[in-house]
């Protein structure tokens, strides 16, 4: 549904599948064919049955692997490689993998995509950090100063899509203009927040210069995760 992506056709929601079973991720796949959603995949399903999981998954829409590779470059850059032969349209790395890591998978990013659509997206601090609970030498650090240097160093480096909460999306779309912001700790109003800190409403985090979100329990949970899922989507994207 036309509701469900963005101006390039690229999904607007990405249904985070962060379960255990295979078999449950290519059914609630499956069950969502055809809603113009991608699919986000993490390592708790990679480690199971990545390689075919990617694959399956790639037939009922488009498949973010969110493993956040944070290595030497040449490792990272193995693996970028290795999710885009499986059949993967988007990818993170971690910010904090440095200069040198990082204009080099914006170089692997923009070979990959002459071939067709393909995003490295660029972490920064994990929306489950506040800055009371960030790692040693950062604590007690202002976030979105963190995220906003961190999305500026990856930016100089060429990469151009990054994920970011939604309470940091407005200063890093000021800052860059034409950055492509996927923001997890998605919460329609009722929800639960779950153990994500720096939440926000779908429509906040439109109005805020995100380019789409990542949603999983409030989907998961649903009793129809097909409404749900929909329903976030035309919050998202009414104007």
């Amino acid at each position: 549904m036309s509701g469900s992506r963005g101006a390039l056709g690229e999904p607007t929601i990405f249904v985070a599948l962060d379960l255990d079973r295979p078999s449950e991720a290519e059914a609630i796949a499956e069950s969502l064919t055809g809603t113009g959603l991608g699919f986000k995949l993490g390592p708790r399903l990679m480690l199971r049955d990545g390689a075919r999981l990617v694959k399956a998954i790639a037939a009922h829409g488009p498949v973010f692997i969110d493993c956040k590779h944070l290595d030497i470059p040449s490792t990272m850059e193995a693996a970028v490689r290795a999710g885009f032969d499986l059949g993967a349209t988007y990818t993170t790395i971690h910010a904090m993998s440095g200069p040198e890591a990082l204009k080099r998978m914006a170089a692997v990013e923009a070979e990959l995509s002459n071939e067709r659509l393909f995003r490295v997206l660029t972490v920064t601090v994990l929306t489950s950090f506040s800055s009371e609970t960030l790692p040693f030498k950062m604590r007690g650090e202002d976030v979105g100063s963190l995220v906003e240097g961190l999305a500026k160093d990856a930016y100089a480096g060429g990469i151009r899509s990054f994920v970011c909460s939604p309470h940091e999306a407005a200063r890093l779309k000021a800052a860059m203009p034409d950055a492509f912001l996927v923001t997890p700790g998605i919460r329609p109003v009722g929800s639960a927040k779950g153990d994500q800190v720096r939440i926000e409403t779908p429509a906040a985090a439109r109005a805020a210069g995100a380019s789409a979100l990542v949603v999983g329990r409030p989907i998961l949970e649903a009793s129809d995760r097909r409404a749900a899922a929909l329903q976030i989507a035309r919050e998202f994207n009414e104007k």
